[in-house]
């Protein structure tokens, strides 16, 4: 119980913020259940008057009437308390989804490459869902439960101690097993909602490659994983089922069992005269509303138990430290210039055996292209990722303007850099709001001027509603080339003091690459341009060319001091260029 407690305590601040409403509905249910109590009490001297032949037409027609009003006021609370309890519930669920989503925002890249989409939407969706379960009906039936129970068996005792100590005979037996059927319930709901996150990366996957596994008929493959991830489901939710099915027929056999002794040992009672025939059936009344909190205890620990255990999963989301935080919001009004300096940094991931990036010293003056050239894993783009913190550098080894990026405010320093990764994302969106990104202050001009700069401008007009054609999910509508285009638009479209284009033109031919550059780099005069490629054309126009190998730099200098030294670069570019003529050749 306390740790049951314990996991819905993040879940305080709601109740809190909407206590009038809390109480007002909770107030309702309460009336309801003390109208509910008065019904068998007006039936008590209905049938007390008929048996003594006392009732008249006029009294039976005003305790017709009486409970009809009953039934009136009841039907009017129940919609008070159904529609305050249950928005309630409502509200918590939006609350922890928006607290979900926010504080995923504010974790570390590092956090999603160990934890799985699937699982974060299984958090989302199917976790929050059972949150609010128990939240909603889960508190209107715990509230419901103990008050109608408690006030029934006050009821009971009053009409005779005796009978009312043998009909909760079984009620001991009942808690026990309750105990032991909850813990197991918890255990279950925890390792169903663990299988059910593995089964929905396994759906995202399989419709996210739908493409591959088409291309290469593997549609059989795929289908025998979802089949395997479906069967460990089904299975953990059965063994779930058996233990969850004990609790009604087990609530039934003992409800079912104090009617039983009460109709013997009361029906005696009334026989001799020591309880009337109204008691007799009022008690049996208020034991038929005795058997919905019995029942209600298992329902109860259900939605309590499968709600913790959802709740625990979300716990341990909410309870995770973002590795890079704003450590000085501070310094809002800096003003980033596009000098970039690297101070012997070294880097290494998480769980990886050897290093990133090897004790790296380089200064990148403001206005300078550098070009980043190396072999596959040779740390080019590790170390651009350390400029805008995606990733932690130690305190000390990357500067820009001279300042420690750890004393730059992560939103200032993030808006001041225009970055192309290698994996090019675009949202299920329309162009332009795939190149604002919810930006307000960018007027269409500068759009087109950014499509124009990444030669797209006359393919997104050509459309037939231009930058307002929807694109498909991942902009799976366009091609790689196209994709590539949209997001180098994207980042120039703020003009930002600092462009990174790490191989970000992989995708596009040599001479649409070269217009790109000649526009971009032209209007950027003054500005910062860092370029991982591996292409010549694009390698060569920059200022300065940094050779890496094995997470350290190999040689640092301009195209044609490289060649003279006939090192590393030297090797690379005649490699390169001997690729390129013998394509030609071929061509």
């Amino acid at each position: 119980m306390k740790e049951t407690i314990k996991n819905f305590l993040p879940l305080k601040e709601y109740f809190i913020r909407n206590k009038w409403g809390l109480i007002l509905g909770l107030m309702s249910l309460l009336a309801v259940d003390f109208l509910q109590l008065l019904i068998p009490l007006i039936i008590k001297k209905v049938i007390d008057g008929l048996t003594i032949r006392t009732a008249t037409t006029g009294v039976l027609l005003q305790y017709g009437m009486i409970i009809m009003s009953i039934a009136l006021a009841m039907a009017v609370l129940r919609y008070v308390w159904r529609l305050l309890l249950f928005g309630l519930s409502r509200m918590v669920e939006e609350g922890i989804r928006n607290q979900l989503y926010t504080h995923l925002q504010t974790l570390s890249v590092s956090f999603y490459h160990r934890t799985k989409t699937g699982d974060l939407m299984a958090r989302a969706i199917n976790d929050i869902n059972a949150v609010r379960m128990a939240a909603g009906m889960g508190l209107v039936a715990l509230t419901d439960g103990m008050v109608l129970g408690f006030a029934a068996l006050g009821f009971m005792f009053y009409i005779n101690f005796y009978l009312t100590l043998i009909s909760i005979i079984p009620a001991p037996v009942v808690i026990y097993l309750t105990r032991i059927l909850a813990r197991r319930m918890s255990v279950g709901y925890e390792k169903v909602q663990a299988i059910f996150s593995d089964l929905t990366e396994r759906a995202r996957e399989a419709f996210a490659g739908i493409r591959v596994v088409k291309s290469y008929a593997r549609e059989t493959w795929t289908y025998e994983k979802m089949e395997r991830e479906g069967s460990r489901y089904i299975s953990e939710n059965m063994r779930l089922a058996k233990t969850i099915g004990v609790f009604s027929p087990l609530m039934t056999v003992f409800t079912t069992l104090g009617l039983a002794i009460v109709i013997w040992l009361g029906g005696r009672l009334t026989i001799l005269g020591y309880i009337t025939t109204g008691d007799f059936v009022a008690f049996i009344s208020y034991l038929n509303l005795l058997t919905w909190p019995m029942m209600a205890i298992g329902w109860v620990a259900n939605l309590i138990q499968r709600g913790s255990a959802s709740m625990r999963r979300i716990n341990r989301v909410l309870n995770e430290s973002p590795e890079i935080r704003d450590e000085s919001p501070e310094r809002e009004g800096f003003r980033v210039l596009g000098k970039v300096t690297f101070n012997n940094v070294s880097h290494t991931y998480q769980d990886a055996a050897a290093k990133a990036i090897k004790g790296i010293s380089l200064t990148i003056e403001a206005g300078q292209t550098v070009a980043f050239v190396g072999r596959v894993g040779s740390g080019k783009t590790s170390l651009l990722h350390l400029i805008p913190r995606l990733y932690n550098a130690p305190r000390g080894s990357v500067l820009i303007d001279d300042v420690d990026v750890h004393d730059i405010p992560l939103r200032v320093l993030r808006q001041s850099i225009g970055f192309v990764t290698q994996e090019v994302i675009i949202f299920s969106d329309t162009i332009r709001n795939n190149l604002l990104l919810g930006r307000k202050d960018i007027s269409t001009q500068v759009v087109e001027e950014a499509l124009r700069a990444a030669q797209m401008h006359e393919e997104v007009m050509a459309l037939e509603k231009g930058m307002d054609s929807f694109l498909g999910e991942r902009g799976i509508t366009l091609s790689g080339g196209q994709r590539q285009r949209l997001s180098i638009a994207r980042a120039v479209i703020a003009d930002p003091p600092i462009l990174i284009l790490d191989d970000a033109l992989s995708m596009v031919d040599t001479r649409t690459e070269e217009r790109i550059l000649n526009q971009i780099l032209a209007s950027r005069k003054g500005k910062t341009n860092l370029i991982v490629s591996h292409r010549l054309s694009t390698i060569a126009r920059a200022d300065v060319i940094v050779v890496m190998d094995q997470g350290g730099v190999a040689e640092v200098g301009s195209h044609q001091s490289l060649l003279e030294r006939n090192h590393a670069y030297a090797r690379l570019y005649e490699k390169q260029l001997l690729a390129q003529e013998l394509e030609n050749t071929t061509n």
